[in-house]
């Protein structure tokens, strides 16, 4: 299993409107686990933003882009999504 965490920028005007879609496609496919989650304050007029899966498999990912394309979510992001996976660290023997 792994940890998926997605970061992106969005513009402040749109804020307001992409939390409920994103509330939504997390609703629809994580079982209360998920985050959403943001940097303190705007730069330039752009805020970041993070998801964050704990615990998925590694077919989360795509079906995770696919869902948030299809619920339109790319329309009120400023530039790529993008996604980086953790493990967990092993203890050494």
């Amino acid at each position: 299993m792994i940890d998926l965490y997605v970061y992106y920028k969005v513009r402040d005007e749109d804020a307001a409107r992409l939390e409920p879609l994103v509330r939504r496609l997390q609703a629809g496919l994580a079982d209360g686990a998920a985050q959403l989650k943001r940097r303190p304050g705007s730069r330039d007029g752009l805020q970041t933003w993070m998801e964050v899966y704990p615990d998925v498999n590694e077919a989360f990912a795509p079906a995770l882009e696919a869902a948030a394309l299809d619920a339109g979510v790319d329309t009120l992001v400023a530039g790529p999504r993008r996604a980086e996976v953790f493990v967990e660290l092993t203890p050494c023997a």
